[in-house]
């Protein structure tokens, strides 16, 4: 499934690819979709398995599961 994750400061959003990259997830870091509104301006689109929990991760704002149709669904919690 495919993952759009928005964050608190740009910082935390390098930091998130850099985990994704150590845990084998795809990922890319991309300006943040005008759909979407950030705090920083940038996301990170990532591939995983399991839906992550967004309280994990400290820098994390919102997290976002991508549609077939590129519509984003916000994940709860």
């Amino acid at each position: 499934m495919e993952y759009l994750a928005t964050f608190h400061t740009h910082y935390g959003a390098m930091r998130y690819e850099r985990y994704c990259r150590e845990h084998s997830m795809p990922a890319k870091v991309l300006a943040v979709p005008r759909t979407i509104s950030a705090s920083c301006g940038i996301c990170v689109r990532f591939t995983a398995q399991v839906q992550p929990e967004v309280s994990e991760h400290e820098d994390m704002d919102r997290c976002y599961i991508i549609g077939e149709d590129e519509e984003y669904k916000l994940i709860e919690g």
